[in-house]
């Protein structure tokens, strides 16, 4: 089972409450999440920057990852964590435009796309908008 102990320890980072708290949250509302969202929720228990470079600590450490959103705010979600660290980040996010949550599709992958020589791809992404099941 994955908890956010086991996720920290797997990343030999030291464990707190506020890296256990937010990857808690990760895992309880399995959708990407903005800092505003973090610090709304845990705001009575860790200040701004806190929660910030959290989240700048799990993102150098492959523990969440950007994603996509129409909405310009930046928004994180948590890897996979299934088969030992062997993911990528390339599949497709899902936004809904009933809810607003965006939510990651593993099992989508994006396809090869072959750049014009002298173009280097630094990462790939791609936002469906539509409904999702809760909303549908």
């Amino acid at each position: 089972m994955i908890t956010p102990r086991s996720i920290l320890k797997s990343h030999k980072l030291r464990i707190t409450d506020c890296r256990l708290d937010i990857i808690q949250e990760f895992l309880d509302r399995q959708v990407a999440l903005a800092h505003s969202d973090l610090e709304e929720k845990l705001q009575n228990q860790f200040d701004r920057v806190t929660i910030y470079r959290t989240l700048n600590t799990f993102l150098e450490q492959d523990i969440i990852h950007k994603v996509l959103d129409d909405s310009g705010a930046t928004k994180y979600a948590l890897c996979s964590f299934e088969d030992d660290h062997d993911h990528d980040h390339e599949h497709v996010h899902f936004k809904c435009e009933v809810c607003g949550e965006t939510t990651c599709l593993d099992e989508v992958h994006l396809p090869a796309i072959k750049l014009p020589q002298g173009y280097k791809k630094r990462d790939m992404s791609l936002l469906v908008l539509g409904t999702c099941p809760k909303c549908s």
